[in-house]
């Protein structure tokens, strides 16, 4: 079966409270796919990469080189956002991570109050150490996206290569820190309302 929001639409229409839909997954997983496939009238998307921390900012850490890690976010802003969106009394505007040029770019995303269901996607939805581990709570569904294996790292590589990546370069990403991001994502999953076990090929 598909999955689809039909069912939380329903809710939310029948007594007006806006839905959240997470989806989680590892890296080349499907999330992004997925999510975009339920976009639609009522039905808005908003991804966590959005938070991604600047990269002059991860430069200044230390950390660019496990930029996707979970202390490359800011995760407490994500929450926050979460939670406040979960109000439909005001439009609400969130950023958008560009992969183009790596980097989040601000207001870029609207969620006007007559969007009933927001669907967020994103790697941590479901971890359970702070402050990601506020996230969980503020979704009322949580899906678990787990693609065979082999076909999520093929997908990986060619999304590396695609944004400007060597073949080498790509391959070292997703067998590296990538691999690590994964397994602690996997780690997640029984934390889920569903688990997606396939999805199209990106």
């Amino acid at each position: 079966m598909t999955p689809d929001v039909s069912h939380l639409l329903a809710a939310a229409r029948a007594d007006g409270r806006r839905r959240l839909l997470g989806i989680v997954g590892g890296p080349g997983a499907g999330k992004s796919t997925l999510a975009a496939s339920l976009a639609g009238p009522q039905v808005a998307v908003v991804g966590m990469d959005g938070w991604h921390l600047a990269n002059s900012v991860l430069d200044r850490l230390g950390r660019r080189e496990r930029k996707g890690a979970p202390d490359t976010f800011d995760a407490a802003g994500y929450v926050a956002f979460l939670d406040r969106v979960r109000s439909r009394a005001a439009t609400v505007w969130a950023p958008e991570f560009r992969r183009e040029i790596e980097e989040p770019v601000a207001g870029a995303l609207e969620v006007p109050p007559d969007v009933l269901v927001l669907v967020t996607e994103g790697n941590y939805l479901l971890l359970d150490e702070p402050p990601w581990d506020g996230v969980r709570g503020l979704l009322d569904e949580a899906w678990f996206v787990d693609p065979d294996e082999d076909l999520r790292r093929t997908r990986l590589i060619a999304r590396h290569e695609h944004h400007g990546r060597s073949h080498a370069e790509a391959v070292a990403r997703a067998d590296g820190s990538d691999a690590a991001n994964a397994a602690l994502i996997a780690a997640t999953a029984h934390r889920a309302d569903v688990v997606v076990r396939s999805t199209a090929p990106a």
